[in-house]
Formats: structure tokens, sequence, C-alpha cells
């Protein structure tokens, strides 16, 4: 039986279980491969509960993602956290379905509330940044709709460092509801996000969630077009040591996200594959595995880190 950890969303308070599903796939008409159809989504969301798990992630334009999950949390909605996105374009054909302004909040918001068949959302993200709509715009925005009880928390997504601090900083002083939590893409492969995101994440308190943990299944020992030598040879690296702890390669590449303090969204489009990540939950990696993997999937930190290491080592302890 899985024991499933628990963290806190930032500031916000609010619990969540430490594995997050994501829902991206839940009878996904956009096109997107693989996707679970109606019944596989079920088992999907039954076998995450069933292990201890309440934290649901989806989004607006996620096909049929909001419509199905409606109906499955219909009878358990308070015993959830939900977490939804609004930002990225659902009509092409309009040009406001896009972007952070109020016009798209708005009716994003009351759609998702209505296909989640809810009246208020736990956690709602800013999908990706906005450069068209002032950061101010967006967080005033947000906080009017915490202020009315429609959501609880708000967190932010594929943003740069400099306009997430901006924005926490900016709602602290205005005495705004400030972002709880933080979306990247996070992985073995995918560590870019170690230069200023996560740093800045936790100078401000924001929790993190990571999308896609195992690297598009790469990390779980599916070939994958797009992957590099190094990132084969990371791959390599997860297979050798699953095998060396008696765990799975995914097991092994989502207890390392978790030991990082980054909580992975499991999305799967079959049962069996969301039960080989639920084991993640027991899997301890020791330290000497641990320095393994953060070797092998290093990444240059780059400018002013280098050069301040640098210097503080010619400087001396401070």
């Amino acid at each position: 039986m899985t024991t499933m950890g628990e963290r806190i969303l930032g500031r916000s308070g609010i619990r969540v279980s430490e594995l997050c599903l994501g829902t991206m796939m839940f009878d996904n008409e956009m096109g997107w491969r693989p996707t679970a159809d109606q019944s596989a989504s079920r088992k999907i969301y039954e076998a995450y509960r069933e292990a201890g798990g309440y934290f649901v992630d989806t989004a607006n334009m996620y096909g049929h993602s909001e419509d199905v999950l409606g109906e499955m949390i219909a009878g358990e909605r308070d015993q959830l956290v939900l977490a939804t996105k609004f930002t990225l374009e659902t009509d092409p054909a309009d040009r406001n379905t896009h972007g952070s302004h109020r016009k798209n909040l708005r009716r994003s918001v009351e759609n998702s509330l209505r296909r989640l068949g809810t009246d208020y959302i736990d956690l709602l993200w800013v999908h990706a940044w906005d450069q068209r709509t002032p950061i101010d715009e967006t967080v005033r925005a947000l906080d009017d709709l915490v202020r009315s009880g429609t959501v609880h928390a708000v967190g932010i997504s594929n943003t740069p460092a400099w306009v997430v601090s901006s924005a926490v900083t900016l709602a602290e002083l205005r005495g705004w509801t400030p972002f709880c939590a933080l979306q990247v893409q996070y992985s073995l492969v995918a560590r870019t996000a170690d230069r200023e995101i996560l740093p800045m994440a936790a100078a401000n308190d924001l929790a993190v969630t990571g999308w896609s943990p195992l690297a598009m299944g790469l990390l779980a020992g599916k070939d994958v077009a797009w992957a590099t030598d190094h990132d084969k040879g990371i791959a390599a690296a997860v297979a050798e040591i699953a095998a060396e702890v008696g765990a799975t390669p995914s097991q092994v590449a989502l207890a390392w996200s978790l030991h990082r303090g980054v909580m992975p969204i499991i999305g799967s489009s079959k049962p069996e594959q969301l039960a080989d990540s639920l084991g993640a939950a027991d899997l301890e990696l020791p330290a000497d595995v641990l320095a393994r993997l953060d070797e092998v999937s290093a990444v240059a930190l780059g400018y002013p880190h280098e050069f301040l290491t640098l210097k503080l080592d010619i400087l001396g302890p401070l």
C-alpha cells in the first residue's frame, strides 16, 4: 500500500499530496497522443485516490479533461485540492481567448467551473507568462477572484524567475493575494530551473510542481526521437540505478524529484503506468545514489553563479 506524503502550498497553508495527478490525457481530443478514454481515465483517477492522493491538476485547454474530471469528483469535491489553468488559447477564432487579462480570466474561470461541476477552484494557475498584459493587472484580477471566494489560491507556470519574483513582491506590498505555487518543467533531463527559478521559489516560499517529470517517457525507458546522447546517458544511468535498488526507472526519477523538493505531476494514459509511478512515494534513495543522479544530470549554472562561486573561493568564507 502506497504511503503518500504531503506538502504545503507555500504560504496558503493548503495541504496537498506530494504526487500530483495530471489529467491532461483524460479523454483529450486535442490530437495529442497517447490519450486515455473515459474508462481508462476513471481507473487512473480511482487508483490515485485509493493510494491516498488528493491533489489533481487540469487546465481549461486540455480538451474534455475538465468535463471528464468533473463527473469523477462530483461525490467527493471537498476532499480534493483541485487545480486548473487559464491563459493559453482555446479558440483561434477569438483573439481574446488567450492572455492573462481580465476578459480571458473571467470567461476561462466561469467555463472551468461549469465543466468541473463546482463553485470554487482550489488553485488557479496562470498557465504561461503573457508578455502583453502587465503582471500587476493579472495579479490584481486574480486577487478579486480570491476575495470573492471563487478561487482559494493562485500559482503561476512557465514564467521567468524575475517576473514571478516581481509579482510576489508587488502583491505583498499592495496587500493582494501573492502566488503560493510555481509549476515548471523539471526532470533529470530538464534541470535548467536549477539556475534561477528554483532558488527564487525557495526565497519566496513557493511550492513547486514539475511537469513532464519522466521527460515524455524517456526516463521510464521509452525511446523518444528528440533525445540527445546526453539525455540517453541520463536515462541509462537511471535504469542502472533502478536495477540496483530494486525499483523501476520511473520510480527512481520521481523519487529524485521529490528529494529535490519538486512535486512531480504524474500524468498517465494507462492505469498500469500510474501504478508504477505511485511506487515512488515509498522509495527512499540512498545518499550515494542521489549524488550519482545529481552528477550525471547536472547543468551548468552559468553567470553570475559560477563567477560568484569563484569569487567566494578567493575571498574566503563569509
